[in-house]
């Protein structure tokens, strides 16, 4: 017995798609398998550690836990629309001169989060930084370089994203919308 589908416009990293899913399917899977968006991590699939979150009109929010229908009518960001065409996020950055990963699966998630946390406030504390990961787990690492990474975006004083994501959507089972119509 095959699922009904149902057809969701969705705005993912900058660019508006109409994409069919099944009404069950969380947004990571939507992201994940019809819009081949690999960045966000299929961790938990219960809302405990932060593999998967993702920008929801610019607030951290975790993709496993939100219905895709759910997202319809808010702007999605995914890692990968983090990357402007001026190049990587300073998060993306300093997070790697840093070294604050180890095997890589929470980076994205962390990542998120933490741009989630700086757009909120370009200055943030070790504390408030502290705060907005707690719901990120990482298993690999003792959180100290992952909270440096933040610190260091913030003393680059480039905490605040400039640009808007990159419309980064590979070809796949997703149809970009039509220019006119309901696109924004």
């Amino acid at each position: 017995m095959t699922a009904v589908t149902h057809l969701l416009r969705l705005d993912v990293n900058g660019s508006t798609v109409d994409v069919a899913a099944p009404a069950h399917w969380t947004l990571l899977e939507v992201l994940r398998y019809r819009l081949a968006l690999t960045g966000s991590k299929q961790g938990c699939d219960k809302g405990d550690c932060g593999a998967c979150t993702v920008l929801f009109d610019g607030k951290a929010r975790l993709a496993c836990i939100t219905l895709a229908a759910d997202a319809v009518g808010h702007r999605v960001t995914t890692i990968e629309g983090l990357v402007t065409p001026a190049g990587l996020d300073v998060l993306q950055r300093t997070f790697d001169e840093a070294g604050a990963l180890q095997c890589g699966f929470c980076q994205p998630g962390m990542i998120v989060a933490a741009r989630a946390c700086l757009d909120r406030k370009p200055d943030a504390t070790r504390a408030e930084i502290k705060e907005a990961l707690a719901s990120n787990l990482c298993r690999c690492t003792g959180y100290t370089k992952i909270f440096e990474a933040v610190e260091q975006a913030v003393r680059a004083g480039k905490a605040a994203h400039v640009g808007g994501p990159a419309s980064l959507l590979p070809s796949g089972d997703a149809t970009p919308a039509p220019a006119s119509g309901a696109a924004r």
